[in-house]
């Protein structure tokens, strides 16, 4: 099973690229993430005409996150547990069946938390106390599970090409990068760094200044396993060639394979 996750930055607007994406690609799950769009909104035909099904948990102009599999789901859910309060739509999950796999899939967008000082930092935070929690739970249930999307977190200094650029931002403060470390700390894998361990992996590059064509980028859309997950994880990749395509996302695709029994 493929699993890609990517920040599309607004599914209608960037409708024809996540279509040529899919085309090209055929990845059997893609959790989108700040689509940007109602529930009812969703482009769903142009995306069931691929062979894919469709769930989403949609927002209004901004957020939003969907999952997209050419396998039926089950037990789908909607808003990660822990604040029934919390009315930000930026968790969706489901679980995807083959013949010789099933696989939770937590499709995620963190909030950016910025600007520090504000009320968002601390939201940003409480957030990840509530995904560490829930994966704590899915850890006791022993299904295998990936958590994937746009975590809006530069784990380590390793995943920016300047560091220092991103002292002062959410991205890359103390706090965040520590609620990281103790969700990876409950034993899931971080599958691009598995794979490729050296520097220079980057996910995103902000559309100013050039940032692509320097290669000024981040790391911070992550794909997490679970042990077992992990134990079957064939390969892991990140497909840049979209960034340098006409009106792109600034975002990429990042993807992991597991193999079936």
């Amino acid at each position: 099973m493929k699993i890609t996750t990517w920040n599309i930055n607004g599914v209608k607007a960037r409708l024809e690229t996540a279509l040529a994406y899919l085309k090209e690609a055929s990845p059997d799950v893609i959790c989108f993430q700040e689509i940007k769009s109602v529930d009812e909104g969703f482009p769903r035909e142009a995306f069931a005409d691929l062979g894919y099904n469709v769930e989403t948990f949609g927002q209004k102009g901004f957020n939003g996150v969907a999952i997209l599999s050419k396998w039926p789901f089950d037990e789908v859910k909607r808003g990660l547990p822990g604040d029934d309060s919390d009315e930000q739509s930026r968790y969706i999950e489901a679980i995807v069946s083959l013949p010789a796999l099933a696989v939770r899939v937590g499709c995620l967008y963190l909030p950016n938390g910025n600007p520090l000082g504000s009320e968002k930092f601390p939201y940003k935070l409480a957030w990840m106390d509530r995904l560490e929690a829930h994966g704590r739970t899915m850890l006791n249930d022993e299904i295998l599970f990936v958590l994937a999307g746009d975590y809006n977190i530069i784990p380590e200094r390793i995943d920016a090409k300047r560091p220092d650029a991103w002292t002062g931002d959410a991205l890359f403060q103390p706090e965040s990068r520590a609620a990281y470390r103790r969700l990876v700390a409950l034993g899931l894998t971080d599958a691009i760094r598995a794979c490729h361990p050296d520097p220079g992996v980057y996910t995103f590059w902000d559309y100013q200044a050039g940032a692509f064509q320097k290669d000024d980028g981040i790391r911070i859309d992550h794909l997490l396993l679970s042990p077992e997950a992990a134990d079957r994880m064939v390969a892991a990749g990140i497909d840049r060639f979209p960034r340098g395509w006409e009106k792109p996302s600034d975002h990429v695709p990042v993807w992991v394979e597991i193999a079936g029994n």
